[in-house]
């Protein structure tokens, strides 16, 4: 090493983090969140939901047919916007978020820390608590017991990753079907890459990197700090009262009263380790905020549990924000919500999402558009009428097979030509052009200088289009 970097280096080894387990109202939460989460992913491409032109399915990913059917939605690619007001509102929900609470969503609602739960819930199964996890680590792999029970962890850990695979899967696809042409061979080369991608990628993330997605791989992570206020909910450390003025102490013999502690100026905090050793991602919250703690609230539990058995109030570790423990009497936690960035968050919201949900609810049944073909502009018959050609377009987005009715106002009756469409079946999320033309008379084409184009759903929705009638360039 050169220019004074001696001693440090660029790469170190990385350390397993190996949590322990811990109970609290916290660490029941984030079960909840966890057993909702895996419900809601599983069980979804199995719900039935009746359809007429696409599998009874309440979900699917229609991709070839270029729809994504969810409940009684039909989303199709020019509802693009959706999507992308969809993904800004979740961006700004983030953000809000984490004004108020820090990075909660990191600790409860994340795809990987829901997953890597399940993997050291796996991990604590057939392993044991902490003690007996750590003892597997430092044996050879000679020992049976290790083989075993290691063994067998990896095994789950692999089914659980392609479980997951392919239930992503089934979403592009009727479930049943899809589920048995996997197995039978006979699924597309997609849907066995995708199940090979997927799966290689939750057992990396959540058996293998775990707290390294959070630390180094997130981008989330690495910006989130720029969020933070003075205000911010998050987990904090009572220094003032853990520290004292001589610093943390274990609870041995003549310090184990607030008093005998505190006539020796020693905190409240034991020194027992255990809010660093329930940490998923392996920080200690004593040593101050930091850019890795998901908020996930763990360590306050395992503190609580420390100051129940002492005989002391809970809180030495508990969330708060900055202002609050910087106060010499720390007063109430509660969420602070009147700024102007929470308020623009907020106010932001909900306009967004009521747009959207208004954008849903008032979508035409159909789109169409109505193009007159150009070359030529208009033709002249050998009677001496003339004739303008168009184009008409319709797209059905009703969610069921629709028929449509073209007429023309505006002009004499049997102008307008459909040729051989009198009306118009379109089954839904197709399209189909149909082409019109209109021939006038010289005299009524002098006169008529421009039409209008109706068209009526089934259903009842009508939209009325104008054209031009050219009879010179």
């Amino acid at each position: 090493m050169q220019n004074g970097q001696a001693g440090k280096e660029l790469y170190f080894k990385r350390i397993p983090i190996v949590p322990r387990s811990v109970k609290g109202p916290f660490r029941r939460f984030k079960t909840a969140v966890l057993w909702l989460g895996f419900a809601v992913y599983f069980l979804l491409p199995w719900l039935p939901w009746r359809r007429d032109d696409a599998p009874s399915q309440v979900v699917m990913f229609d991709i070839p047919g270029r729809r994504y059917l969810i409940f009684d939605l039909t989303v199709h690619p020019q509802d693009i916007f959706w999507l992308a007001l969809l993904l800004f509102i979740a961006a700004v929900f983030l953000f809000f978020m984490t004004t108020l609470v820090g990075r909660a969503f990191c600790g409860y609602f994340c795809f990987q820390t829901l997953w890597t739960d399940a993997f050291i819930w796996l991990e604590h199964l057939f392993q044991g608590e902490r003690p007996n996890r750590l003892r597997l680590t430092r044996e050879p792999w000679s020992s049976r017991e290790k083989l075993v029970k290691v063994g067998v962890t990896k095994i789950t850990w692999a089914l659980l990753s392609f479980w997951t695979a392919l239930t992503f899967v089934l979403y592009f696809g009727h479930a049943q079907t899809l589920l048995s042409a996997v197995f039978l061979g006979q699924a597309p080369a997609a849907a066995y890459i995708t199940i090979l991608v997927i799966g290689i990628s939750t057992y990396l993330a959540a058996g293998v990197l775990r707290e390294h997605v959070c630390a180094f791989i997130c981008p989330y992570g690495r910006f989130q700090s720029a969020m933070y206020d003075p205000e911010t909910l998050t987990v904090h450390y009572d220094r003032e009262r853990g520290e004292g003025v001589a610093g943390r102490i274990a609870a041995r013999s003549g310090l184990r009263t607030r008093e005998d502690r505190a006539a020796l100026g020693h905190g409240d905090c034991v020194d027992c380790g255990l809010c660093v050793q329930v940490c998923p991602v392996g920080i200690d919250i004593r040593d101050g905020l930091q850019s890795t703690c998901i908020s996930c609230g763990l360590c306050v539990d395992a503190c609580n549990t420390i100051m129940d058995k002492m005989g002391w109030s809970h809180g030495l570790v508990r969330y708060d924000s900055e202002t609050n423990l910087a106060r010499p009497v720390p007063g109430p936690v509660k969420v602070h919500w009147k700024s102007l960035k929470v308020l623009g968050y907020g106010v932001s919201l909900v306009l967004m999402t009521a747009y959207l949900v208004y954008d849903m609810g008032h979508r035409d049944s159909f789109e169409h558009s109505i193009q007159q073909i150009r070359q030529p502009l208009f033709v002249t018959l050998s009677d001496g009428s003339i004739r303008n050609r168009y184009q008409i377009r319709l797209t059905n987005l009703s969610g069921a097979e629709e028929t449509y009715a073209i007429e023309a106002r505006g002009l004499p009756p049997g102008a307008l030509d459909l040729g051989n469409f009198t009306q118009v079946r379109i089954k839904n999320g197709k399209s189909v052009i149909v082409q019109a033309s209109v021939k006038l008379d010289p005299t009524r084409a002098e006169q008529v200088d421009k039409f209008e184009f109706v068209i009526r759903a089934g259903k009842g929705d009508v939209v009325v289009d104008p054209a031009r009638f050219f009879t010179r360039h």
